[in-house]
């Protein structure tokens, strides 16, 4: 008889069919295993109390406290007319703050007899505000005594250290508490997942004990023991998929690709108006010599906003077409297809009018495909394609259907990779005869730790200068709720740009047409500063459509402004673009499509409505799109929230600070850890639990390191079966992507 692992079991045969159910819907723990690595959040020492004065608006909280004072009203209501309505108010403090719990009706009398003067109690529930106080309106509570009777209660909370547990209105922390106690004595059978050399030489405690002392610490140390343990297991099983997945590809064969001597590569170079930046030229070098081995080039290119990326990858799609192949560019919209098309023409010159009159001896065909070409253009560059006539071709997603064929597929250059899942990347690798060489580039920096996380299986290259003759760009946080006067200068200083013959942009968060508009006719007078009624998180965000005539009517009148945004026809799209781009328009309002690639060296300013709507590496890419030529640039980030909020202070530190890299941090420590992996899109929940991208950047490393070796030794892993389950359980089928959505 086949016995189920006891960590395998489902928690209905555990726990009962109603508690699974909701563990499963709400917080996606499914097996025993599952539950014994949901780990508590934090601890409450008995005797320490929460602080009451931090508590979070609208999320879930559980809390330690003492009852000051207990006062049963009565009112009359149309449920009970005569008067007997009960509301029974309870004001609990822990030193720090107090805060104010109500039951009402027939759920008054429980907490009438219990909650008395003096009593300490676990209190749950949801943070509301009532008559600009914090309540809790009927909490789940759980005494705790200090009598013998309940000293079974406060144990099985692990004596001193109380764990609370990332819980759901339907479940509270210490419902979790008393599941997890139950499932506890199984985790003596949680197999090892790391080498015990490796643990032995780290000084780590076993899996069994880690499980044991972080669900039932007995002191500090425990936890401390405990989490060390956890984050390696987190961090190794990573890299070791990380690791194999860079090993197979060091098996694949590929195509070597050098470039000729006197070929089209040097043609170029020698028409550049300027010299490449040293930061260039090393990662140049870099490409080139992984171009020239016989496994597949997987490399990540990234760099500022403006560092001249397009170009190093334009240098290595030219040295490919040298050698005899073509190479692709991946674009994730046809606005930046057809963008980087026209500049990619322009750099090149009659380089790019290959079997054209006026093309010069080494030309190629430059080809641009997206889904939006009329049947008779897309035949004709389909046919490039298959004979091999272009060289360069740079599109959509297009790109990857079926009919698209390639004579000689040697480079793959995706252009901002989180834009695209891991299927498309394969799909296009999928059209070479063998696999061919892959650079991935993003403009969004990326810290150290998190590509050696997300992007572990691509080495990496940083362009951290910017070319000569980029001009700096001033940032400035505009107050409009507090400082309406900053906002009517804003239009000043746009006017200002204007009539010095340079153009602006205006982002905002939404389009505003049919489809995205959450209160029809709502009246938005937020373009003249005037804030709208309610506080600016109630309201929908601003909308290009109602901005533009807004500005088109009041602070900009007399000025050509213009559209820009996703549900536009194509055609509509690039026509928008050129007149902007030609100068015709002075004032571009926009959604975020301008974020990446658009290209308008005379646009000096941009100004982003509800900044604050946006996250701190988007408002650094938007501000990227301004200053791109000799004039200086100008962002100014309009928010309605108060000083004091996170979101202010996001903002601050975007207008302190121009280094991408340094914003990216702050964004990372200012977001939930699970956003680095991509959990949203891929919907797994083998997010990070206790390793934290950031804090804990020597572990990580560490652990690259050790998993490269035990690859190397092993790469089918045969004599670590504890590390083959540990990696399944974070692979299985529908995660095996989650790792490149970073």
């Amino acid at each position: 008889m086949d016995l189920v692992p006891a960590l395998q079991e489902p928690l209905k045969k555990v726990l009962g069919p109603a508690t699974a159910k909701v563990m499963a819907e709400h917080l996606g723990l499914h097996t025993v295993g599952d539950l014994l690595h949901h780990y508590p959040r934090r601890y409450e020492e008995r005797g320490q109390l929460t602080h009451l004065a931090d508590l979070p608006m609208d999320e879930h909280v559980t809390v330690v406290a003492q009852v000051a004072d207990a006062r049963l009203h009565t009112f009359a209501s149309s449920k009970a007319p005569r008067g007997k309505g009960q509301r029974l108010e309870v004001t609990i403090t822990d030193g720090s703050g107090r805060l104010q719990l109500v039951f009402f009706g027939n759920g008054v009398h429980k907490p009438h007899k219990e909650l008395l003067p003096g009593t300490r109690a676990m209190f749950a529930g949801k943070v509301s505000v009532f008559n600009r106080r914090l309540q809790l309106a009927h909490p789940a509570y759980e005494l705790l005594r200090g009598d013998t009777e309940g000293e079974e209660t406060v144990e099985s909370w692990a004596g001193a250290l109380i764990p609370l547990y990332p819980a759901t209105a339907k479940l509270e922390s210490w419902k979790l508490a008393k599941a997890i106690q139950t499932v506890l004595p199984s985790a003596q059978e949680a197999v090892d997942p790391l080498p015990d050399s490796l643990r032995e030489g780290r000084g780590l405690v076993s899996l069994p004990e880690a499980l044991l002392k972080i669900h039932r610490p007995h002191t500090k140390a425990d936890i401390e023991d405990a989490r060390a343990r956890l984050k390696w297991d987190e961090a190794f099983v990573l890299q070791i998929a990380l690791a194999r997945r860079r090993h197979a590809e060091t098996q694949l064969p590929a195509v070597p690709r050098k470039p000729g001597p006197d070929g089209l590569l040097t043609a170029f170079d020698d028409r550049l108006p300027f010299t490449l930046t040293d930061g260039q030229q090393r990662v140049s070098r870099e490409i080139f010599d992984d171009l020239a081995t016989d496994h597949p080039m997987h490399r990540l290119l990234q760099g500022e906003v403006g560092s001249g990326k397009t170009l190093v990858a334009l240098r290595a799609m030219l040295a490919v077409v040298d050698s005899g192949g073509q190479a692709v560019m991946l674009a994730p919209t046809e606005v930046l297809a057809q963008q980087h098309h026209r500049s990619v023409v322009e750099m090149m010159g009659e380089l790019a009018e290959g079997g054209m009159l006026g093309g010069a001896e080494h030309a190629t065909k430059v080809v641009l495909l997206t889904g939006s070409m009329g049947a008779a253009a897309r035949r004709h560059a389909l046919l490039d394609l298959a004979t091999g006539e272009a060289g360069i071709v740079i599109g959509t997603h297009a790109l990857i259907e079926d009919k698209v064929q390639f004579h000689d597929l040697g480079l793959v250059v995706v252009d901002e990779q989180h834009r695209f899942g891991v299927e498309q990347r394969d799909a296009l690798r999928g059209k070479g005869k063998q696999p061919p060489h892959l650079l991935v580039m993003t403009a969004t920096p990326i810290p150290r730790t998190v590509a050696m996380t997300v992007f572990g299986d691509l080495e990496t290259s940083v362009l951290d200068q910017l070319p000569a003759g980029r001009s700096p760009i001033a940032s400035h946080v505009v107050p409009a709720a507090d400082k309406p006067h900053f906002l009517a200068r804003a239009w000043e200083r746009v006017r200002e740009e204007v009539s010095n013959g340079h153009q602006a942009y205006v982002v905002c968060p939404r389009i505003g047409d049919e489809d995205d508009d959450p209160k029809k006719g709502a009246k938005k007078k937020a373009a003249q500063g005037e804030a709208p009624e309610g506080d600016a998180e109630k309201r929908p965000p601003l909308a290009v459509l109602d901005v533009a005539e807004q500005l088109a009517k009041g602070p900009l009148q007399g000025l050509k402004v213009e559209v820009l945004h996703g549900r536009m026809q194509p055609d509509d799209k690039d026509a928008v673009m050129r007149r902007f781009a030609a100068g015709e328009t002075d004032v571009l309002v926009a959604t975020t499509v301008i974020e990446v690639g658009v290209n308008v060296p005379n646009a000096t300013a941009m100004v982003i409505m509800d900044a604050d709507r946006f996250g701190v590496s988007q408002l650094h890419q938007l501000r990227g799109r301004v200053g791109r030529g000799s004039a200086p640039g100008l962002c100014l980030l309009v928010s309605e929230m108060p000083e004091a909020s996170a979101a202010r202070q996001r903002l601050n530190a975007v207008a302190s600070t121009r280094d991408g890299f340094e914003l990216s941090r702050i964004d990372l420590e200012q977001r939930r850890e699970g956003d680095v992996l991509g959990q949203a899109q891929s919907g797994a929940r083998t997010s990070l639990r206790v390793l934290a991208v950031i804090e804990d950047e020597e572990i990580i490393a560490e652990a690259r390191q050790e998993a490269a070796a035990v690859v190397a030794a092993d790469p089918e892993l045969t004599g670590l079966p504890g590390l083959r389950t540990a990696l399944e359980a974070l692979l299985d089928d529908e995660r095996e992507q989650y790792l490149e959505k970073g």
